[in-house]
Formats: structure tokens, C-alpha cells, sequence
């Protein structure tokens, strides 16, 4: 059975599950000084559902739009000002995103903007309008599961933000107390939550001096409600993708388990007087690079000066943070959660445009060079931030300018059109990053990739252990516990850097004590790739020294074509539809060498299934009773 039949047999009705890029996005964009539309999947229209925006590089104050109270009004996180009624501010709730007007100031011509966007959904997100009494009050919600968060605003007049969270729990009640997100002050004690903690169907609101802030009579409100760890998400309807929680940190620093990576964090420090911080993936959350951040309490600009918080696969890790406080979040999982059906989702050839490498979906992962130069090859990817490796070296990774993640359709800056890439995705069955330290003794390496990898690339970052002298390696299903590296034509090379049995599974990859996948202290990459029908295929094949068709499932053939030969020398060929896979002559370059591409050979053709080896090809992709191990992508 395939990845795909699976989940849609454990689901049942696959049609009526949820994904978390249903429900959620961060969307980057540009501000034009016109009106622009911003499609980022979130049905408002029909679902409804709250726009948070935040300029990025002006000091403009964070913007709330929510559907409840409608088009053109707004809330100010950084003020207590009453709702703010604009033309031309947020024009439309759309079945696909949003549309935005001239008079936004998240929309001046030139500057850089930061939207998220929650969809109400049962055991996500709710929006709730009420109207103040005076008295103690219950308070219905369609959340679907208890809150782990609440944030409320008047809306009629001036006051703070009132937040609820479960970890703010002085005396093991979280109702008894209360951050303002427009402040940077410590948690507050305060009656206004009635000493009553919220249920699957409700909230409560006061009646006292103490509670009036958020039940004034007469008083208009909006409460915004998240989840916590509710499930209802995934193709078997289990999964979380939303979790309220707390960390201590101890010498300033923190692991975090979610059981899933996260791609946004709000984050609060309620010890003591401190700043609230937004982070996400797609402004960059690299693992060891300094991590942007924003503040729902300032109208300041996007910072990024530390290094506060790196992904994992099953969380996060703080650093940095100075002595031993407690921190409360908003954790939202990584997407996307859905298998992607066909290739051009997940990975496309690309030639720079003289502004990007264009590809039509946020880049993970791009491997860059100069075809015709001998300047190449550039590994970047998001969960690495501003570096790169090369895999015609062993060097560690180096600082890049270039290595630009924070765009919507493509990735990276400053090249010339004489560079071209192989952008890819991360997606469930396909292809997944990974970022980890090694411990110098044998284990295991969480990943959420959803199946086991059948191929894995790892190379050394830094550390103590001389990165520049570690090989690339990688694993591969054919090759059992053996591998081949990158940097030289070996042959295969017997060692325990995958593990003794290398029974990866799909949640973990073994590796052993090899330096190159393993040295202790070291920080390493994992770039894990699996067969996924009719999107890419893992696999190997027996050379002929004939014409030899290698079927991958395909219905429209490769794009992308990757060949090691493992039975004895060779290079790293990798042919890619950007540059020419046709009929006639097919250009390759070689991923383990800076050499010029060729382009006066005939040795890959158009195969609807997969590819085809010609006859005239050399020893390295099709000598006679020659062993072989590929990548190909559709």
C-alpha cells in the first residue's frame, strides 16, 4: 500500500480532514502604496478567522483584522486604543486570503510586511464577540476543546489586552491571573477570569472592580481562543498543531517538547518584566543563526541580533536568555501536513532571475552554481539560515548573504543569470531537513519526514571535531549499512555512520560513531529523501552498456535525475529539466566537483516512466553489470 492510500485508508473521509496549512499561514510580502491581494490557502471568506499584520522594516504598530467585527476594523496590540475604523485598510476576507488597501500601513510602497492568518476551527482557533454586563457572565466559544490561551480586547473604548494562559498558575489556577499583551509587564494576579478556568464550551468573565476590565456594562469585546494539544489535525484527524505551554530556563536555556517542530512561537516572559516576541520560520528560525523577531507590544521594527530559538523535530531549544525565568507560548506546527501529489509542488529547476530563483512555493532547500563557471556548489537551506555548504568540499559551512529564505514563490539574492538551481520542498513522503549535534556514541536522529528515508546526506557544519576533514555521506536504501561519500569516486565504504542495521524508521535515522555523521560536540545537516509515487523515487538499477529505461512510477517523466556508481569510481551526475532533458543532448553537471557543465553529450533522455540511459553513456551510469543508486523527481 502507498504512503498516500495509508492515510486516506486510516482516515476514512480524507476530504473532511484538517491540515494545519488549512488554518494557518505566515505570508511575507511587499507593500506597494496600491491595493494588493495576499493569497496565502486560509479561507476567511466561508470559515472566518483573524489577520494579524506587522511591518517588518517600518516602526508601524501590529495590526488585528478579524471577521467578527468585519472589513476596514482594527485593533492595535501595542495600544489601548478602542477599534480604529480605516477605508482602505483590510478591504476583503477572501475564500483564499485577503486583499489589502492603500491605506494600510503594513502596505507602504517598498517596505516588508509580516502577516499571520488563523482560520477558526474547531480544536485551533475561535473568535468570540461579547457585550459587557457588569455581572459575572459565561461566555459561549465553538473552540471545540478548552482554551490554552485567551486573549481579550475592548473594543468601544481604551483598555489593555487581557490574556489568559494555562501555565500562568499561581496556585495551580491559571483564572486568578493575567498578562496585557501591550505591556511588558510580569504576570498580574486579578479575579477578572472569576477564579474559573475555561471549558470546551465556555469562558467566564467577572462581576467585580477587579474583573471589569473585560465585562464592563455595556461594553463591546472580541476574544481571541487557541487550542492546546486538542488533536483533530492529520490524515488520521489525531494530530496536534497547537500547543500552550511554559519553559524554565536554567543557565538560559531550555528544551521544549512539542512532539512536532514548530514554524511560530509567541513567547512571554511572566517572572519577570520582559518583552513579548514573535518568531517564525519564514522570517527564520535557523538552527545556530540569529532568529528575527517582533513584538505584539512595540511598533518597533523586525530585530535580529541573537540566536533565542532553534526548531527541532520534536520542538524547540532556548539560549541565551539569561538567568532562570519562566516563559509562557504559543507554539504552531510546521506544515505543510499533507502528501503533495505530483512534483512541481515540492521541487523545481530554476535559473536566476536577476532578483531570485523563482519556483512558485517557499524553498527549503536550494543547491546552486554557475553551470557554465566553476563557481558551485551552494547547499542553503531555511532550517541552516545565512550559510552554506559545498559538496565539491569537504569545508565547513561558511556565512552566505545569498542564502535569502523570507520569500513566498522562490529563494536567494545577489547571483547572476548564469546560476541555476534544484529548489526542493519539505513534504511528508518526500523530502525533510534536519539539523543536529552530534553525541560521539550511537542513535538516533527524530525527523519528520513520515516514512523512513531511504536516501540520507549528511554533512559536518561545525564543531570541535574539524568539520572541513568530514566527508559528505550518504546512506542509501541499496547500500544497507554501507555508504558512499560526495567529495571522491569511493567505492562503497563499510562503517557503522549509519547505525550497525540502519533500521531507520519514519521518525528516527540511526547513525553510529563515525566523525562524519556523528563526532561528539559537532553540528551536523540531514538532508532525507524517500520514494513517493508519482512525486520522486529512491531506487538503483543494474547497468546494460545498452539503452536502459529506469522506471519510476512516473506519468510525464523526470525533471531531476541524480546517479552515483557504487560497484567501483565515479562522479555524482545530476541532469535537471532547467537545463535541458530532451531528446537530443542533455547537459550534466557532476555535484562532487566545481567542473563546467557539459553539454555535447547524449546520455539521459525523455522517458515518460523515469528516464532513459543511452547507449553511448559512460561507465559511470551504465557499464555492463554495473551497480548504480539514483534520485529522480517528476
Amino acid at each position: 500500500m502507498t504512503l498516500k492510500n495509508a492515510l486516506v485508508s486510516a482516515a476514512g473521509n480524507a476530504a473532511d480532514r484538517l491540515y494545519i496549512e488549512d488554518v494557518f499561514s505566515t505570508y511575507l510580502y511587499t507593500g506597494n502604496g496600491s491595493t494588493q491581494t495576499i493569497t496565502n490557502g486560509i479561507d476567511l471568506a466561508g470559515e472566518g478567522g483573524l489577520v494579524w499584520l506587522k511591518s517588518r522594516s517600518l516602526a508601524e504598530s501590529n495590526q488585528l483584522f478579524d471577521t467578527d467585527r468585519g472589513v476596514k476594523n482594527r485593533l492595535f496590540t501595542n495600544t489601548t486604543g478602542a477599534q480604529n475604523t480605516g477605508t482602505g485598510t483590510l478591504t476583503s476576507f477572501n475564500s483564499d486570503g485577503f486583499s489589502i488597501g492603500s491605506n494600510n500601513i503594513s502596505n507602504t510602497s517598498g517596505s516588508t510586511n509580516a502577516s499571520w492568518t488563523f482560520r477558526k476551527a474547531e480544536k485551533f482557533f475561535d473568535v468570540v464577540t461579547y457585550t459587557g454586563t457588569g455581572a459575572a457572565q459565561t461566555i459561549s466559544h465553538n473552540l471545540g476543546s478548552v482554551p490554552g490561551c485567551m486573549i481579550v480586547k475592548r473594543t468601544d473604548s481604551s483598555s489593555n489586552w487581557y490574556v489568559y494562559h494555562r501555565s500562568l498558575d499561581p496556585g495551580g489556577n491559571p483564572a486568578t491571573a493575567f498578562l496585557a499583551l501591550n505591556l511588558t509587564d510580569a504576570a498580574n494576579s486579578t479575579l477578572a477570569w472569576t477564579n474559573t478556568q475555561p471549558t470546551s464550551t465556555v469562558f467566564y468573565v467577572g462581576d467585580g472592580v477587579g474583573q471589569n476590565p473585560i465585562n464592563q456594562n455595556g461594553a463591546t469585546y472580541i476574544a481571541y481562543l487557541f487550542a492546546h494539544d486538542a488533536g483533530g489535525f492529520g490524515a488520521d484527524g489525531t494530530e496536534n498543531v497547537i500547543s500552550c505551554g511554559a519553559f524554565t530556563v536554567s543557565g538560559g536555556a531550555a528544551t521544549i517538547n512539542l512532539g512536532y517542530e514548530p514554524q511560530f512561537v509567541l513567547s512571554k516572559n511572566i517572572t519577570d518584566a520582559g518583552a513579548w516576541f514573535i518568531f517564525d520560520n519564514m522570517r527564520g528560525m535557523p538552527v545556530g543563526g540569529t532568529d528575527p523577531y517582533l513584538r505584539p507590544d512595540s511598533i518597533n521594527a523586525e530585530s535580529n541580533t541573537t540566536n533565542f530559538i532553534d526548531p527541532t523535530a520534536t520542538g524547540f531549544n532556548i539560549q541565551n536568555l539569561g538567568s532562570t525565568q519562566t516563559f509562557i507560548y504559543i507554539a504552531i506546527r510546521r506544515g505543510p501536513m499533507k502528501v503533495p501529489e505530483s512534483g512541481t509542488q515540492v521541487f523545481t529547476p530554476a535559473q536566476y532571475n536577476g532578483t531570485k530563483f523563482p519556483t512558485g512555493f517557499p524553498v527549503d532547500l536550494g543547491v546552486a552554481g554557475n553551470a557554465a563557471g566553476t563557481d558551485k556548489w551552494y547547499w542553503q537551506s531555511r532550517l541552516q539560515g545565512a550559510v552554506l555548504l559545498n559538496s565539491a568540499s569537504t569545508a565547513a559551512e561558511v556565512g552566505s548573504g545569498s542564502a535569502k529564505f523570507d520569500l513566498m514563490d522562490g529563494y536567494g539574492t545577489g547571483f547572476s543569470t548564469a546560476y541555476y538551481t534544484n529548489a526542493f520542498r519539505r513534504a511528508p513522503g518526500f523530502f525533510d531537513v534536519v539539523c543536529y549535534t552530534g553525541t560521539g556514541s550511537a542513535t538516533t536522529v527524530n525527523h519528520n519526514l513520515g516514512v523512513a528515508p531511504e536516501m540520507i546526506i549528511v554533512k559536518a557544519r561545525s564543531g570541535p571535531v574539524a568539520p572541513g576533514s568530514q566527508q559528505w555521506c550518504v546512506n542509501h536504501t541499496a547500500l544497507g549499512v554501507n555508504m558512499v561519500f560526495i567529495t571522491n569516486q569511493a567505492t562503497q565504504f563499510n562503517d557503522f555512520a549509519f547505525g550497525s542495521d540502519a533500521a531507520h524508521t519514519s521518525t528516527y535515522f540511526k547513525v553510529g560513531t563515525y566523525g562524519g555523521t556523528n563526532a561528539s560536540g559537532n553540528n551536523y545537516v540531514a538532508y532525507l529523501f524517500a520514494t513517493l509515487p508519482g512525486v520522486s523515487k529512491v531506487g538503483s538499477y543494474t547497468g546494460t552498456g545498452t539503452t536502459n529505461q529506469i522506471d519510476c512510477g512516473f506519468s510525464g517523466g523526470a525533471r531531476f535525475v541524480l546517479i552515483k556508481r557504487t560497484d567501483s569510481t565515479g562522479d555524482w551526475y545530476v541532469w535537471d529539466s532547467a537545463r535541458g532533458i530532451v531528446a537530443g543532448n542533455d547537459p550534466y553537471l557532476l555535484i562532487n566537483s566545481t567542473a563546467a557543465e557539459v553539454t555535447s553529450t547524449d546520455y539521459v533522455d525523455t522517458y515518460s516512466a523515469g528516464f532513459e540511459i543511452s547507449s553511448t553513456a559512460p561507465a559511470g551510469i551504465n557499464a555492463n553489470g554495473g551497480s548504480y543508486i539514483f534520485l529522480a523527481i517528476a
